[in-house]
């Protein structure tokens, strides 16, 4: 569904506000370049593995109770088997995914898109179902609107705030290209997003993890809260992200430089800046084949950022996913650090293998790796064997970034991998070759595609 816009006259327009209003509404699919529709196809898949993975996690049980009791309404709630209202799900979706840190980011948001934008999109279709191509343009436009929002708030705001302080705006926009909001009406239901979106500290839930997380769930109501009202001629301040002259580089190639190529993907179910040294120790364990327990000391040289995940003893999920010495541990005693191995289970959290060579991790924080950050993310590692023996790693950064990508085959493995315990086999496999070739669906193969999704 498509709009054309029309403002009143009253409303005050710059190039770049109708440039943004005609990108939201008019965006066609025939417009996107190859390359940008795969892209979207399997953000669209890594982040439904992630969701599946959730429903294993404490928070995605307490929010599934708490949008059904708060928000009623008949809208599915991913992979859950129950309902709520358009927010509700929208809120629940985003809680869900951000529930296991295995989503997609971007490096100069220092955030994440997806995970707001996806529920958002599902909080309409489900209701109002669109073929496969305006599913994947809508995506694709919000991955756009969002990625620059977010650097805009990064180059103009004092502290580091949560992904939900700017990923809300483009949860705003996609209900409004959706449910054919005027260009009016857009604006205002963007600047609402911006005005009321959590702008929470994100360091705040670094150094203390819990489930607060980065944000995106209370972004995703707040945008298609927003948009909603708006439909009804709520008014909102002006999106600053958008219309400051601070920020008119940003968006200055909008439609010509596509964002959602400059996401990177998860390897892993752990916070990005824990991951360069994850990477580390495990170049490490491959060329030396160490025996984690002949290890006396790992020191860990990093970014500042990363030194912050400093939790050596997870008691919780949360605390787990923002811990780089445990997920270091997990790295040198499995190979890979797997959604169990941050559960709070016998085998993960209450493994005491893991929890005493993470006692053994020693960060170090890097004035040169600082200085890269947040374009790049860099750390080495050091392990001294209880014989004395040291052994040193070349400085690695994390997999999975557009100029060290995870490949298309792993990136759907991955989601078998997350979705495997949830999501019964011919399901998932149906699943993963629906989102491959989602644009070759009509929207009466969108609702039974849906359906898929609900339990």
């Amino acid at each position: 569904m498509t709009t054309q816009m029309t403002l009143d006259s009253n409303t005050q327009t710059t190039p770049r506000h109708d440039a943004c209003l005609d990108f939201i509404h008019n965006l066609s699919f025939e417009s996107l370049p190859d390359t940008v529709i795969q892209q979207a196809k399997i953000c669209l898949l890594d982040l439904l593995g992630v969701a599946a993975a959730g429903q294993s996690t404490r928070l995605s049980r307490i929010m599934s109770g708490f949008v059904q009791s708060q928000y009623p309404g008949d809208i599915p709630l991913l992979f859950e088997g129950a309902t709520a209202s358009a927010c509700g799900s929208a809120l629940y979706g985003a809680m869900l995914i951000d529930s296991v840190d295995a989503h997609d980011g971007q490096v100069l948001t220092k955030g994440h898109v997806g995970v707001t934008v996806l529920p958002a999109l599902l909080s309409q279709i489900c209701a109002n179902p669109v073929d496969g191509k305006e599913l994947l343009t809508t995506l694709v436009m919000g991955y756009e609107i969002a990625t620059r929002a977010g650097i805009a708030l990064h180059a103009t705001a004092d502290d580091y705030h949560t992904s939900g302080a700017w990923n809300g705006l483009a949860a705003a926009a996609v209900v409004a290209r959706l449910r054919g909001l005027d260009g009016e009406k857009t604006w205002e239901a963007i600047g609402s997003a911006e005005f009321y979106g959590p702008r929470s500290q994100m360091m705040r839930c670094i150094d203390y993890p819990t489930m607060v997380k980065d944000g995106s769930g209370w972004g995703a109501l707040a945008g298609v809260s927003c948009a909603l009202m708006a439909e009804h001629g709520f008014t909102g301040a002006p999106a600053i992200t958008i219309s400051d002259e601070k920020v008119a580089d940003i968006w200055g190639d909008l439609g010509e430089r596509w964002y959602i190529l400059e996401q990177y993907f998860k390897a892993y179910p752990v916070c990005r800046w824990a991951q360069p040294a994850v990477e580390a120790v495990r170049q490490i364990r491959s060329e030396h084949a160490v025996n984690p327990d002949d290890i006396a000391e790992i020191h860990i040289h990093t970014f500042h950022q990363g030194a912050r995940l400093h939790v050596k003893h997870p008691d919780t999920t949360e605390q787990a996913q923002y811990s780089l010495p445990f997920s270091v541990a997990s790295a040198l005693i499995d190979g890979v650090v797997t959604a169990e191995a941050v559960a709070e289970t016998a085998d993960g959290l209450g493994d005491s293998r893991r929890q005493a060579l993470s006692g053994k991790v020693i960060t170090h924080e890097v004035e040169e790796y600082d200085a890269l950050f947040p374009a790049e993310r860099w750390a080495h590692a050091r392990i001294v064997l209880n014989d004395g023996t040291e052994l040193t790693s070349e400085p690695c950064i994390a997999r999975g970034n557009p100029e060290n990508p995870l490949t298309e085959d792993e990136i759907i493995s991955k989601f078998h991998t997350l979705a495997g315990p949830y999501v019964a086999d011919t399901r998932r496999q149906t699943i993963a070759e629906l989102s491959m070739n989602l644009q070759t669906l009509d929207s009466d193969e969108i609702v039974a595609y849906l359906a898929l999704l609900k339990d």
